[in-house]
C-alpha cells in the first residue's frame, strides 16, 4: 500500500494466533518489514466486538479457528476491502471462495490473487490434491479411479489437546506407536479431496498419526494397467515436472534422487519447511506417487502466508522457509 512517498505496512490480524498454525504464521512475519500484525488483548480474544474491530481494521485476517468460530468471524466482516484467509474446514468446498492451492492451475492462481475470500486447504488434502489433480486434469486417470490414500502425520496437526497428550511425561503406551484413525471413512478432508481433484467418488483414505512433532507423507498408489495413458514411473515423473514447472513451493524430485537413506522415506524430513516435494517411485506395473511436506508448513501456515503474498501481488515465497 502506498501513502504519499511512504510505503504503508499491510495490516494483518490473526484470529486464533495462540494455536499451532497461528504461531507459525507469526514466526514467518518476524523477518518482514512490510507487515504490521494487529494483536488482540488476551483477555478479549473471544470478545466478538473486539474481534470485529480488528478484523475490519485489517487488510488481511487469517482465521486459525474451529469451523463454527470461523463462520462467526466471517459474519463480523463489514469492511469490503478486508481479505479473509480461512485455515478451517468451513469454506473449502464453496465455489465463492478461492481454494488456496494456487499451483494447481492458472485458474486457481488467479482466483487466489483476486478473491476476498480464500480457504486454506487441509494438510492431508493438500498432499492428495497436488498428486491427484494433475492425473485427472491431464486425462491420465479417470475421475472414477478408485484412489486409496495411505498417509502419515506428526501429532502437531491434531491440535493443542492432542499435543499436550503426546508431550506429557505420563502419556499412555499407545501414543508411542503409529495410530490409524478416521476408521469410518468420514474424515473432514474427504469432501475437498473429492471436489478439488475433480473426482466422482471419494477416495479410501487411511490417515495415521505418529509420535513425532511435524512432517507429513501422503501416498497415491497407482496400478499402471488402470491408467488411461499407461506410463512408466520416469514418464509420469516428467508429467508432474511439467505440471509444476517453475513453482517454488511444490517441487518434483528427480526419480529416486531424494528417496532417503537406504531406500527409506522419512515423513519428518520436510519439518520446518514451507514447500512440498513430490516423488515418483515403484515399477512399470505399480507406481507410488508421494508428497512430502510439513503439515504446519505447506499443509497450513505456509499455505496461508503464500496465499496472502499472492493476493498482495508479491513473490508467493516471501517470508517462507524454502
Amino acid at each position: 500500500m502506498i501513502n504519499g512517498n511512504k510505503t504503508a505496512k499491510t495490516k494483518v490480524f490473526i484470529d486464533g494466533a495462540e494455536g499451532t498454525t497461528g504461531l507459525r504464521i507469526n514466526e514467518r512475519f518476524e523477518t518482514r518489514d512490510d507487515i504490521e500484525v494487529l494483536v488482540i488483548d488476551p483477555g478479549l480474544r473471544k470478545d466478538p466486538d473486539e474481534r470485529k474491530r480488528l478484523i475490519n481494521m485489517s487488510d488481511y485476517t487469517v482465521l486459525c479457528l474451529p469451523d463454527e468460530a470461523a463462520i462467526e468471524a466471517v459474519s463480523l466482516v463489514d469492511n469490503p476491502d478486508t481479505v479473509i484467509i480461512d485455515a478451517s474446514t468451513a469454506h473449502r468446498t464453496r465455489d465463492d471462495w478461492a481454494y488456496g492451492l494456487p499451483e494447481l492451475s492458472a485458474k486457481h492462481y488467479d482466483k487466489v490473487r483476486s478473491s476476498k475470500r480464500i480457504a486454506v486447504p487441509g494438510c492431508y488434502a493438500s498432499g492428495f490434491i497436488m498428486l491427484a489433480y494433475p492425473l485427472v486434469a491431464n486425462g491420465i486417470l479417470g475421475a472414477d479411479y478408485p484412489f486409496t490414500v495411505p498417509a502419515l502425520s506428526g501429532y502437531s496437526g491434531a491440535g493443542k489437546k492432542a499435543i499436550a497428550l503426546y508431550e506429557s511425561p505420563d502419556k499412555t503406551e499407545d501414543l508411542n506407536a503409529p495410530r490409524q484413525y478416521a476408521l469410518s471413512q468420514m474424515h473432514k478432508h474427504l469432501p475437498e479431496m473429492k471436489k478439488i481433484a475433480g473426482l466422482t467418488r471419494e477416495p479410501v483414505f487411511i490417515p495415521v498419526v505418529d509420535d513425532y512433532y511435524c512432517g507429513m507423507i501422503v501416498n497415491l498408489p497407482i496400478h499402471a494397467d488402470l491408467m488411461k495413458q499407461r506410463m512408466t514411473p520416469d514418464v509420469l515423473r516428467d508429467v508432474y515436472a511439467d505440471h509444476y514447472k517453475g513453482q517454488k513451493l511444490i517441487r518434483v524430485c528427480e526419480y529416486g534422487a531424494e528417496a532417503g537413506m537406504n531406500g527409506f522415506l522419512a515423513a519428518n524430513n520436510m519439518a520446518g519447511l514451507d514447500y512440498a516435494n513430490i516423488l515418483v517411485t515403484g515399477n512399470d506395473d505399480r507406481i507410488v506417487v508421494t508428497a512430502l511436506f510439513d503439515n504446519l508448513g505447506k499443509g497450513a501456515s505456509g499455505a496461508a502466508v503464500e496465499c496472502m503474498n499472492i493476493s498482495m501481488g508479491i513473490d508467493p515465497a516471501t517470508g517462507l522457509v524454502i
